[in-house]
């Protein structure tokens, strides 16, 4: 079992920088992959990025690719998302899970979600 913990997310203005926090705790955080995602109002649940589990790889969203950037710190078991020049469209609820299945990055590869941390941005 794995607990994930996110933290980070507040009000901020359109342009502006944000890193977002995900701390976990249970098993053994370097064997995992992760991702984030996000969920807006009305809107399904979508990635937005992912680390493997040495944090050799990433992969991005189109949405938010050069503009975001996820990265990790085994040693403290915790993965993080810099979020930079953050747009109206990129206020949600940020989610970090952990992979599941190598099979693409829709929510149901992933699990153990934690609660979210929301992200406001004001134009």
């Amino acid at each position: 079992q794995v607990q994930l913990v996110e933290s980070g997310g507040r009000l901020v203005q359109a342009g502006a920088s944000l890193r977002l926090s995900c701390a976990a705790s249970g098993r053994t955080f370097s064997n995992y992959a992760l991702g984030w995602f996000r969920q807006a109002p009305g809107k399904e649940r979508e990635f937005v990025a992912h680390i493997s589990y040495s944090g050799t790889n990433t992969y991005y969203a189109d949405s938010v690719k050069g503009r975001f950037t996820i990265s990790r710190d085994n040693a403290k078991n915790t993965v993080y998302l810099q979020m930079n020049d953050l747009k109206p469209e990129d206020a949600a609820v940020y989610y970090c899970a952990v992979r599941l299945y190598a099979l693409g990055h829709k929510p149901t590869d992933y699990g153990y979600w934690g609660q979210g941390t929301q992200v406001t941005v004001s134009s």
